[in-house]
């Protein structure tokens, strides 16, 4: 698309936004200059687009009330923003739309979509998995990383990236409701920065953020990356077959449950594995075994002191086998709930 096309359309998206539009603030977000935005308006008078001037010290340009506009006109960035909000949506449960209003509203945004970015769009809903919504403030990867890893995904083909790293303990994810069991950056080599060459297997949307897991050729491992803090992505030629085993969210899940952090827990627990994995998640806890109705279960955290509270939540008879230092906490813990309940008063 020529320039001046695209900053015609650009300023027709401007316009669609409502209101009154000044020339000098549509001149300074299209980079002309106010004579420029003036021809601009009338190439969209000629497409029987009824943009009208308003006159006074507060006029500019607005399109006639009541206007119906074509159906869509939308960046990659806006198109992806749509879709992924009303699957996400849909897939968690998040969205109030009755029905199959989601699923419809969907099927209309794609319609209107340029073939090459409706590929490419269709490929990011057919790759990634939505496990827990976000607990907190979202970390987005570039439109371009995700569209591009998600071409790789659909079709088995090798990617490599940039990567950024992190430091142990910095996501958060799947641990910010829990206290700080967090997950250490699920990147190579504990977080890692450099290029990478891998074999995604899937894409991963977990508490907010967004990860690929896959084969990372360069350490000869599996790994599960951070796409906010991947770069640069681009396919490369060649296929591969992707492996049998765990589904790519549980791939990931198991990956920032089993992280390298400060502290390693084992608490036994009298349940089944599935009663233990309905009350704790899989980003968090992973149950190592069962035996005679009790379940090994092994947690990283950063911190221990938010441990007590949560074991005792579950509703679980529970044995700490390690650290010392966690059942040391219990114990405390043990006593300010005796206190408690034996208080009477404010002053007791």
């Amino acid at each position: 698309m020529s320039r001046p096309v695209s900053r015609v359309l650009t300023l027709l998206e401007l316009l669609q936004t409502g209101g009154v539009r000044t020339v000098a603030d549509l001149a300074g977000r299209l980079g002309v200059a106010e004579r420029t935005v003036r021809r601009y308006v009338d190439h969209l008078v000629d497409l029987d687009i009824p943009v009208e001037s308003v006159r006074g010290r507060h006029g500019g340009y607005r399109l006639a009330p009541g206007h119906r506009m074509p159906p869509l006109m939308l960046t990659d960035d806006e198109a992806l923003a749509v879709l992924l909000g009303l699957v996400a949506g849909r897939r968690t449960g998040l969205t109030a739309a009755a029905g199959t209003a989601g699923e419809t509203a969907s099927a209309k945004v794609r319609r209107v979509l340029p073939e090459r970015l409706r590929r490419r769009l269709d490929a990011v809903l057919q790759s990634v998995a939505f496990t827990a919504p976000p607990t907190g403030s979202a970390a987005v990867p570039e439109t371009g990383v995700l569209l591009t890893v998600a071409d790789a995904v659909r079709g088995h083909r090798p990617v490599s990236f940039r990567y950024g790293g992190g430091r142990r303990g910095e996501d958060g994810a799947g641990g910010a409701g829990a206290g700080g069991a967090g997950a250490a950056d699920a990147g190579a080599a504990g977080g890692a920065g450099g290029e990478r060459t891998m074999y995604p297997y899937g894409l991963v949307a977990h508490a907010g953020r967004w990860y690929v897991t896959g084969r990372d050729l360069s350490a000869g491992a599996d790994r599960t990356f951070r796409l906010d803090r991947v770069a640069g992505a681009r396919i490369l030629p060649g296929t591969f077959e992707p492996p049998d085993g765990p589904d790519p969210a549980e791939r990931v899940l198991t990956s920032l449950a089993t992280a390298p952090y400060r502290h390693a827990v084992t608490v036994w627990m009298r349940g089944t594995a599935e009663e233990v994995r309905t009350r704790l998640p899989g980003s968090v806890a992973v149950v190592a075994a069962e035996v005679e109705s009790w379940s090994r279960v092994e947690i990283r955290a950063e911190r221990l002191d938010w441990l007590p509270g949560v074991l005792a939540s579950l509703d679980l008879p529970f044995a700490v086998e390690r650290p010392d230092e966690l059942r040391e906490l219990v114990a405390e813990f043990a006593n300010r709930l005796a206190d408690s309940a034996r208080r009477t008063t404010r002053d007791g």
